[in-house]
């Protein structure tokens, strides 16, 4: 049996090489190979549109210190944060309820139909809605909670904020419901039969157990959210703006690779920052499990 056994192991090993293999070449050259590029890019600097090789820890370093980098950045990780945390708990109900209450494809359908739109038709829609002519003034005029429109709706992070919640909510609730797929009913009914609550069940069963699926839907709304500047850039105005605009900007307009290389490179390190203590948090609290250490098979 051994015998067979170990020519088939190969087998399996290399026809899942193959299969793999177009995926890890495509990433290779379209991701790996640029990004390494563009850290190599990050030590150079540039004058006069025109890049100097060199290396030198410049770029960082007048990042790190610039006011305005600091002032961009601590708003494109406030926004980022704040729309994960609302895009994941608007997704955590639609999820449980399509996984195990409905079970109906026809919510599902109608989230996805959500992304026959065009990205700019949807935050078009937001700029109207909440313009100081927009359906939000009107209504609230018509209740007699405000005397004149207000302004501070649109362009403001506010205005950024609902936008991507609305654009990312599908992403997330596609993800949440991936990972309770996973969770079979009959553990949720045993804690409930063990006296646990709802919220307990959640918390100490749900969370667990969906723990990768949650915090990768967390993350991935926060740096697609974190990154984006097309939608701070038609709705942030001045005090909406994100590090996303900012690294375009160096590319598009000063023509300056180097610092928008390391600029690029340092929201790297805070997205990186932020998943390490959402985890960190998560275990702390039991609702991320920590980690076993595999046992060494006895010979």
């Amino acid at each position: 049996a051994q015998q067979w056994s170990e020519p088939m192991t190969r087998s399996k090993t290399v026809t899942g090489g193959l299969l793999a293999a177009p995926a890890v070449v495509y990433m290779t050259i379209f991701f790996i190979v640029p990004a390494l590029t563009l850290f190599v890019y990050s030590f150079w600097t540039s004058a006069s549109y025109r890049i100097v090789p060199d290396f030198v820890f410049t770029n960082y370093i007048g990042s790190i210190t610039s006011p305005v980098f600091l002032k961009v950045t601590l708003n494109a990780i406030t926004i980022g944060l704040s729309t994960a945390v609302i895009t994941l708990i608007l997704a955590i109900p639609v999820g449980y309820y399509l996984v195990y209450v409905s079970r109906s494809q026809t919510i599902l359908y109608l989230i996805l139909i959500t992304w026959f739109s065009s990205y700019l038709v949807r935050i078009y829609a937001w700029r109207t809605l909440l313009g100081t002519n927009g359906v939000l003034n009107t209504v609230l005029l018509q209740l007699g909670i405000i005397d004149h429109p207000v302004g501070a709706f649109l362009f403001s992070p506010f205005a950024v904020t609902i936008t991507l919640v609305h654009i990312y909510l599908p992403f997330c609730i596609l993800l949440v419901v991936s990972a309770l797929a996973e969770i079979k009913r009959e553990l949720i009914d045993a804690s409930r039969d063990l006296g646990t609550s709802a919220v307990g069940a959640f918390f100490k069963v749900i969370a667990p157990n969906a723990a990768n699926g949650l915090v990768g839907a967390f993350m991935l709304t926060f740096i697609l959210v974190a990154g984006d500047y097309v939608t701070p850039q038609m709705l942030g105005g001045s005090s909406g703006q994100t590090t996303g605009l900012l690294i375009a900007d160096q590319f598009r307009k000063t023509g300056n690779w180097p610092l928008g290389a390391a600029q690029a490179f340092i929201m790297f390190a805070v997205s990186l920052a932020i998943y390490l203590a959402v985890i960190g948090v998560g275990r702390a609290t039991g609702l991320v499990p920590k980690r076993r250490k595999a046992k060494k098979a006895e010979v």
